[in-house]
């Protein structure tokens, strides 16, 4: 029963929703990478309920964090890292109640039948959202990392509550430009007047007791060709495995997606050409990945994240102690959409899965050789 990611750079994750603390170990980055502390905060901020405090969880944590290990003279030593984050605003007695009860669309019951009783069920435990904390701190170094080899991605909201963003450009440079601008909100969207509709329909469902989901967008630009190691750890298959690690992810795909369901091969396909020296592809339906490998077009995918399962309407539930029907109204503090902070949360798999595919093929002495 294990809690780690990776194969050159693993991630391990520790702690529950509402114990002392959580926290992330992240061993084989290489000695010498230089590391902006204010990148971190960044994104840890965006990841908060409390940068759009409204539209979510009334749980406000400051996630401090503090570097245990790893990292000295501001840049790392090539030890494994430790990052720990501490609960400061745990109410344990609002899961106290209802312990029993199952809730709907949690893994309150899976957790039960896999550790026979054992879990710590307050706020979810270890299968909290509260876990991405440290995943986006693990993720911010690993960002740094990439953005040092000229690689930058970024997310927006592409849906939610049935309402769409504007699409991402496909133009490499006018998609880079994107990136930056999404990345510099903390509601992430491209149409400001579709982002001011989405946090009214999430506002709409707060305000009936109810939640939304949606879709996100992902873009990855400066990719060159070559990364990834078929069959089994691909570069769809590694993101892909990391995305639906994190909650409420209940699909992906890559470029065209779906939509290949009704193309032609002679539409489904992006021709080749030269762009100067450079091989390029006409199109990008494929999503910057054939064969499992990078061919340098920019790498896009989309991610499905479900509505947030603890709705404070009553629902229909099992009693897992006296094994009877029951009705469950949750108590508690909980969000009425988390897409808009799950944002940073697939940066951060992103950029994980993608280091380590890159020390797969280059050596963890890639990392620190800028």
């Amino acid at each position: 029963m294990k809690s780690t990611f990776g194969k050159n750079l693993t991630v391990a994750l520790f702690g529950e929703s509402h114990g002392p603390a959580i926290g992330a170990v992240i061993d084989g980055l290489a000695p010498g990478i230089p590391l902006d502390p204010a990148h971190i905060r960044r994104q840890l901020d965006l990841r908060r309920a409390g940068a759009n405090a409204a539209l979510s969880t009334a749980r406000q944590e400051a996630d401090e964090f503090e570097i245990l290990s790893g990292w000295f003279n501001e840049h790392t030593t090539g030890t494994p890292l430790t990052i720990l984050i501490r609960n400061q605003q745990t109410r344990s007695g609002d899961y106290a109640k209802t312990k029993d009860l199952l809730r709907p669309g949690h893994a309150d019951y899976t957790a039960y039948a896999k550790y026979g009783g054992w879990q710590d069920y307050r706020g979810g435990g270890h299968f909290s959202g509260r876990l991405t904390a440290p995943i986006v701190a693990a993720g911010a170094i690993c960002e740094q990392i990439l953005a040092a080899h000229g690689i930058t991605l970024g997310t927006h909201l592409a849906e939610c509550a049935g309402i769409a963003d504007a699409p991402l450009p496909a133009d490499e440079t006018a998609l880079k430009a994107a990136i930056a601008k999404v990345n510099a909100k903390p509601f992430a969207v491209l149409d400001d007047a579709a982002g001011e509709k989405m946090q009214q329909a999430i506002l709409a469902a707060k305000s009936e007791l109810d939640s939304v989901g949606g879709i996100l967008e992902t873009a990855v630009v400066g990719m060159p060709p070559g990364i990834g190691e078929p069959f089994f750890n691909s570069v769809e298959s590694v993101l892909a495995h990391l995305i639906f690690s994190v909650p409420a992810v209940k699909g992906v795909e890559f470029g065209a997606g779906f939509g290949f369901a009704q193309m032609r091969g002679s539409e489904a396909n992006d021709p080749f050409r030269m762009a100067g020296e450079r091989i390029v592809t006409q199109s990008n339906n494929n999503g910057g990945v054939n064969g499992g490998i990078s061919n340098g077009m920019p790498i896009v995918f989309r991610t499905v994240i479900k509505p947030t399962p603890s709705i404070y309407q009553p629902q229909q539930t099992v009693d897992i102690s006296r094994h009877e029907d029951a009705t469950l109204q949750i108590q508690g503090r909980h969000d009425p959409a988390i897409i808009h902070r799950a944002r940073p949360v697939i940066d951060a798999v992103v950029a994980l899965g993608l280091v380590d595919l890159f020390c797969e093929a280059y050596g963890t002495g890639w990392q620190a050789n800028i």
